[in-house]
């Protein structure tokens, strides 16, 4: 049995047991079945991550994910080779858009997110090859100051290299802590709880994923 508080795992009516935070709302129950964790190596799911990431600072994920189609239409799918063209009138466009977060930084940021993806596509062949070329070997202790559950880090020494490289790399909104949630959501490390029921699937998902490989761009 796990050795920490039960106050970590919770079994609802249908008699799964989850990890505490997939049961308050529908939307985040099915997140947490259905997402979060499962290994992801589409490009434009990718990015997509990245910019709602960057888009929740401040404000909490169920926010986002209930405006995440509202945002899908309004960044063309997140199908940055589009997203790359827009220009001063597509940002006044989404300024305008109630259906999603209207933050000019933001807005701004994936825009400038979406050219520089095209230059790690130059380089490595996909944004997947990328990022997971930063998926660690092992579980990593926390690596940030403060507070934080000694269960589930906030910030590893690979989530601050992630972020360091593609801010140097001249991505915006991508933070350390952005950075290591993004590697829970996508599938990089497995944070389900020990005795959630989803962790096995996940783990299962992760041991026969295909990593996808650095190749020369066209």
């Amino acid at each position: 049995m796990p050795d920490y508080d039960d106050k970590y795992l919770r079994t609802t009516s249908d008699g799964i047991t989850r990890c505490w935070w997939g049961i308050d709302h529908e939307d985040y129950q099915r997140y947490h079945d259905e997402e979060w964790g499962r290994p992801v190596a589409d490009d434009f799911r990718l990015f997509e991550k990245i910019c709602l990431e960057g888009f929740q600072s401040g404000l909490s994920w169920l926010t986002i994910l209930r405006k995440r189609e509202n945002f899908r239409k309004a960044f063309a799918g997140f199908d940055f080779h589009k997203v790359a063209r827009f220009d001063n009138q597509d940002v006044a466009r989404l300024l305008r858009n109630d259906g999603i977060v209207r933050h000019r930084g933001k807005i701004e940021a994936t825009i400038n997110n979406a050219l520089r993806a095209l230059e790690v596509v130059h380089e490595f062949g996909s944004l997947g090859a990328y990022i997971w070329q930063w998926e660690p070997n092992s579980p990593e202790p926390h690596a940030g100051k403060g507070d934080y559950s000694h269960l589930i880090p906030s910030i590893t020494k690979t989530s601050q290299a992630l972020s360091k490289d593609l801010k140097n790399r001249g991505w915006k909104f991508f933070g350390p802590t952005t950075a290591y949630a993004f590697m829970q959501a996508m599938g990089m490390v497995n944070d389900h709880m020990e005795g959630c029921a989803i962790r096995a699937e996940v783990e299962v998902l992760r041991r026969k994923f295909k990593r996808p490989q650095k190749r020369c761009a066209r």
